[in-house]
């Protein structure tokens, strides 16, 4: 069955269910983390905390907050503790925020995280710059981060980054990534979000990842995925993963940020370009496409340019 939609002010894209699509997909936002930590501009404490909760207001349930980073690699985020308590407790709305080690841990529970995440590599030179040591290394350091965190019941996300390519390695074999997120869920890591960092992805290759790690007998429940519209392969991608019957992505609103430590890394994919196409295929998220526009032009406004999403332009 399709549906029309006849309003010329509010233009929406015809819904067409297509066979074997996921009834419904979770959106886990990152743009307050993943997309401010990227952006040049400094962004109020109090303008970030409005953003979090017109994010929340347009009905967004999974929100990633901020992170527990030190300030001399991501000055954006320099206010996670006054940030998360600002924000508070909003219902029904998951905060994850990200940790890199156990002093991050230590202040994301003193501000009541009650969720965390934690960011490994899939290659090692992205480890090394990113992280500053080997992934192995990464790995060490994380496991009593999530060991701490499990005991203290709080669920933990794993990223795996550059899971389809590396600005300074190429291309990924998927062995590496199934390796990487093996050890992440056997650490205690409850989802695991892989992340294709700068862009390169195409369906197949998201596929051939997804069998890959199926293979391997990592549950699809377990999976989100995080595309970057480097190439402008993420929705073709997102496409992809969902005939897999993936039903959690990572993006960003309005498509800010990149990868601060990845420079080929430029832009997260649009949360308002992934509603509309999920929309169009009948799949709810349960999230208002018009008010998460209004929210990326008054955040595209604060950061002094226009919004790179093409939904929003068109809607604008």
């Amino acid at each position: 069955m399709t549906t029309k939609n006849t309003s010329s002010t509010n233009p929406l894209p015809r819904v067409a269910p297509q066979r074997g699509m996921p009834e419904r997909v979770r959106v886990y936002e990152v743009g307050p983390r993943d997309g401010l930590q990227a952006e040049s501009v400094r962004v109020p404490t109090a303008v970030k905390t409005e953003f979090v909760r017109r994010l929340a207001d347009a009905g967004l349930t999974t929100i990633e907050a901020t992170s527990f980073v030190s300030p001399r690699w991501i000055p954006q985020l320099d206010d996670a503790h006054e940030l998360l308590t600002a924000v508070g407790t909003l219902d029904g709305v998951r905060l994850p925020v990200l940790v890199p080690n156990d002093r991050g841990l230590d202040r994301a529970l003193a501000a009541g995280a009650r969720e965390i995440a934690v960011f490994a590599s899939a290659t090692e030179s992205f480890a090394k710059n990113n992280l500053g040591r080997d992934v192995e290394g990464v790995l060490a350091m994380f496991e009593p981060v999530v060991r701490r965190a499990r005991s203290a019941d709080l669920p933990v996300r794993g990223y795996v980054s550059m899971c389809f390519g590396d600005p300074w390695e190429g291309d990924v074999d998927p062995r590496r990534v199934v390796s990487v997120a093996r050890r992440l869920l056997d650490m205690g890591c409850t989802s695991l979000s892989l992340g294709d960092t700068i862009g390169t992805g195409t369906p197949g290759h998201v596929l051939e990842l997804l069998d890959a790690v199926g293979g391997a007998g990592i549950a699809s429940e377990l999976i989100a995925l995080h595309f970057h519209d480097t190439y402008g392969q993420a929705l073709a991608n997102v496409h992809a993963a969902l005939t897999a019957g993936i039903t959690e992505f990572d993006s960003s609103a309005g498509g800010i940020g990149g990868c601060p430590y990845a420079k080929s890394a430029t832009g997260n994919l649009a949360t308002e370009d992934l509603l509309w196409m999920l929309r169009g295929l009948g799949i709810p998220t349960g999230v208002d496409l018009a008010a998460l526009a209004d929210t990326s032009r008054w955040m595209a406004g604060h950061l002094g340019r226009p919004s790179p999403s093409r939904v929003v332009t068109a809607l604008t």
